[in-house]
């Protein structure tokens, strides 16, 4: 059964990190891109980072170019997502999704229609 399972979501103060994981079992993630999103209340889910496993090939939206990065370990089937210098606006559940291909080389990577298989979901709030 593939699945993609994210971790390492929490709270943190503004100015500091967080990793998240995304995990994938079920199948090799060798032919796939792997996305980030958030959703907060209210809001629509937004496409943030991704990264083509086959290429290495990384994109990124403009509001996180610069503090986070995207990172992926093929052995372990895992895609990271480091988190610097977070805002109170990052607050939001963050999501991992997975696309067969190589939608990381293009502007698409931001639509959550182009990306087959979710994860559940992990919370991150920026807040003192």
């Amino acid at each position: 059964q593939l699945q993609l399972v994210e971790s390492g979501g929490g709270l943190v103060q503004p100015g500091g990190s967080l990793r998240l994981s995304c995990a994938a079992s079920g199948f090799t993630l060798d032919y796939y891109a792997i996305g980030w999103f958030r959703q907060s209340p209210g809001k629509e889910r937004e496409g943030l980072s991704c990264i083509n496993s086959k290429d290495g090939i990384t994109n990124y939206a403009d509001s996180v170019k610069g503090r986070f990065t995207i990172s992926g370990d093929n052995a372990k089937n895992t895609v990271y997502l480091q988190m610097n210098s977070l805002k109170p606006e990052d607050t939001a559940v963050y999501y991992c999704a997975a696309a067969l291909g190589l939608v990381c080389r293009s502007h698409a990577f931001s639509y959550s229609g182009e990306y087959d298989y979710w994860g559940q979901g992990t919370q991150v709030t920026v807040s003192l």
